[in-house]
């Protein structure tokens, strides 16, 4: 009798268990698994060789900026990713002989607001605008062309090709490329200084042969030499005169 007492409330007791731990395995199964904000940053660094764009994201706080509005408002994103290897094809010094604001519009200009997939790059219109600002001819224009599975990108100075897809969850997407993108306002050559018209020389009127340019026409040496003779001519009179007189008075 006592064991068969002793058996039923173990038996009791086991139910109970089961039960508890049924209901709590089935609420564990049940709960949402809190997911973790979504970090261009820490994607890049699982990417690796991406060094030069995230102290590039860092210094000019773009990308905390990207992240806020990734994780606060249901507005996709496109980056292209350059890689270091792309920033080491770039003439020695380029980035640091740039200005705070045109570092900013670098990073920004690599950055479109909104989401692409790879297939959706076949029937986007160029240009496709991006963070850095208006996409018109000479500011930020950024054109995206295919040839089947390759999607190239170009900017007016430089063209890359996007090498693979690093990320993609529906609301950011980042792609591999193989250059730095260069924004025309940025990077294009300035054009050549207008060169001043060469200043017309006036040819000054020469004065006609025997005429001095300070005199007029009166002083030319002819009239001169005939001048002479005429005081020469007086004088002779003059002399002759005298003779005559002389002559006469002896």
């Amino acid at each position: 009798m006592k064991h068969q007492i002793i058996s039923y409330f173990s038996l009791i007791l086991l139910t109970i268990i089961i039960q508890f731990s049924t209901l709590t395995l089935s609420q564990t199964a049940t709960s949402p698994t809190p997911s973790g904000p979504t970090n261009l940053t820490q994607i890049l660094e699982k990417a690796g060789q991406f060094t030069t764009l995230i102290r590039l994201m860092k210094v000019t706080q773009v990308g905390d900026q990207i992240n806020t509005q990734l994780n606060n408002s249901n507005q996709g994103m496109t980056v292209f990713a350059p890689t270091d290897n792309a920033f080491s094809g770039l003439k020695s010094g380029t980035i640091n002989s740039l200005s705070a604001q045109q570092q900013v519009q670098l990073v920004q200009f690599h950055v479109l607001p909104n989401f692409i997939s790879m297939s959706q790059f076949q029937t986007v219109s160029n240009p496709l605008r991006t963070q850095a600002g208006d996409a018109s001819a000479g500011d930020f224009p950024l054109n995206v062309t295919t040839s089947g599975n390759q999607v190239n990108v170009s900017t007016g100075v430089d063209d890359a090709t996007v090498a693979n897809t690093i990320y993609s969850d529906g609301q950011l997407a980042v792609y591999q490329v193989d250059k730095v993108l260069q924004p025309l306002s940025i990077f294009a050559a300035p054009s050549p200084a207008t060169a001043p018209a060469p200043a017309t020389l006036k040819s000054k009127s020469k004065s006609p042969a025997g005429l001095s340019p300070s005199s007029g026409s009166d002083d030319s040496p002819a009239d001169a030499s005939g001048g002479e003779r005429n005081i020469i001519a007086m004088h002779g009179m003059r002399v002759l005169f005298f003779g005559v007189s002389l002559f006469a008075l002896l």
